[in-house]
């Protein structure tokens, strides 16, 4: 697992934007992170990277905004509202899991893979890191230090 360490929301920004000039149809960007730890920053430096000028959101209450328009579409999920990878589901998202033409990003990630509890099966809806050839899934952790600082931890699974 890679660490880095960002200074500022600039640099986060600037971070993301490296990744969004570097990244590929197809990838997907998992990322986990308290609230306010700059998951949403990282997301709009991806997109600037990718060429997209336009104001990025949350899509908190929307679930998922999609872009066209720059270097490859962007794809960007947010399942905070969500609690188990069933609802995501059953709000129909697995799509953008699987998608081959675009990049995906997904804030909170962690409720797309839950774990389920010991002894429990885990049901064939959930979903997992794709690991069909040529998939690139990168899991990123952003975590607080302190008011200004965040480390920024990944790790890479597929192509």
């Amino acid at each position: 697992m890679i660490s880095l360490l960002s200074h500022s929301p600039e640099e986060t920004l600037a971070l993301g934007e490296q990744w969004g000039r570097a990244v590929q149809a197809g990838w997907i960007i998992g990322l986990t992170g308290d609230l306010g730890a700059g998951k949403t920053q990282f997301v709009k430096g991806i997109a600037r990277g990718l060429g997209y000028l336009d104001r990025i959101h949350s899509p908190t209450f929307a679930l998922v905004h999609e872009y066209i328009g720059g270097r490859l579409p962007l794809y960007h999920l947010d399942l905070y509202r969500l609690d188990t990878p069933a609802q995501v589901v059953g709000a129909g998202l697995e799509e953008y899991f699987y998608q081959d033409h675009g990049v995906t990003v997904v804030e909170w990630a962690e409720r797309w893979m839950e774990t389920p509890p010991a002894g429990q099966a885990q049901p064939s809806s959930i979903l997992h890191p794709p690991s069909s050839p040529g998939t690139h899934y990168r899991r990123v952790r952003i975590e607080t230090l302190n008011d200004h600082e965040r480390r920024i931890s990944y790790e890479d699974f597929g192509a």
